[in-house]
């Protein structure tokens, strides 16, 4: 099991470590968790670079490991803030302008983590607003609020989710924050439960809340590549693995190794559920990281 930084905080006596280190250490280990989680489809993982050809899992690690400092000034900017408000909404803005700008230099210019970045700043920040609430209604309160609120020194830039947005009149990253992630609260933890009660093992368990956040999200990054042919055979293909068992069944690995083929023969990568796959690991290893330690600060 690889051993990281999170690990040996966790160790050290209560309240020895900043609250805003963990929380880093917590995101940074969620993007690395969602990266080596495998077989998924279309995606970059252990086996292959997907339907990528700039990308490759060494390169996602390296950029998920650029973003501890972003992640760690979100927090620490929350915690001396103290409450939602726009100036809070501007720091984190910079703040993750500047780990943007450090991941575009790890990786030479290929967007690894942008929607990540995103997803994963407003949830740190959440955590650190309120370290006795990291419920996953508590904290996707917050992040909504924190979301809704304007940035003035937002760059006005046109991405491929952005473009996706307008071209389809489809919800994206910023709308998904907005409500609360219900993507991440209503499809994905809720599977990653069932997966785990039905003794299906975690890489399973992981993989099926992938896969539930593939069948219902509109995935601006499938959009781009690969228009709505590409949405509809990603949601299609996900709900035909759950509907046979899930990843931890015969039937249901057939179904994914078919979804995996269908994606790359369109070129299309969910790269939206799977920022919001490790939104997900984020929020589900609060509780159980943090919250003893916590409690006894």
């Amino acid at each position: 099991m690889r051993a990281h930084k999170f690990d040996v905080a966790l160790s050290a006596p209560a309240g020895s470590a900043l609250l805003s280190d963990r929380l880093a250490d917590l995101a940074v280990d969620a993007l690395i968790d969602e990266a080596d989680l495998s077989p998924k489809p279309a995606l970059v993982d252990r086996r292959s670079s997907g339907a990528h050809t700039d990308l490759h899992l060494g390169l996602m690690h390296a950029s998920a490991l650029s973003l501890w400092p972003a992640f760690k000034e979100m927090a620490d900017a929350a915690t001396s803030i103290g409450e939602v408000n726009p100036q809070l909404r501007e720091t984190i803005g910079r703040f993750g302008r500047e780990g943007e700008a450090a991941m575009l230099r790890t990786t030479h210019g290929v967007n690894t983590h942008r929607g990540a970045i995103w997803a994963l700043g407003l949830l740190v920040t959440a955590a650190a607003l309120n370290p006795d609430d990291f419920s996953s209604a508590g904290l996707c309160q917050r992040a909504a609020h924190l979301a809704s609120i304007s940035d003035r020194h937002q760059p006005v830039t046109v991405s491929h989710g952005r473009a996706a947005t307008q071209k389809y009149g489809a919800k994206g990253a910023r709308e998904q924050a907005q409500m609360g992630f219900p993507a991440v609260t209503q499809a994905g933890l809720p599977q990653l439960a069932r997966s785990r009660a039905a003794g299906h093992g975690e890489q399973n368990a992981r993989l099926d809340a992938l896969l539930a956040i593939m069948s219902t999200l509109t995935d601006t990054c499938v959009l781009h590549r690969a228009g709505e042919e590409g949405l509809h055979a990603m949601h299609n293909g996900a709900q035909q693995v759950l509907a046979a068992g899930g990843s931890a069944t015969l039937g249901g690995r057939r179904a994914l190794n078919q979804l995996d083929q269908r994606l790359l023969s369109l070129n299309a990568s969910p790269g939206g559920a799977a920022d919001l796959l490790a939104a997900c690991l984020f929020i589900d290893s609060l509780e159980r990281a943090l919250g003893d330690v916590m409690r006894n600060i």
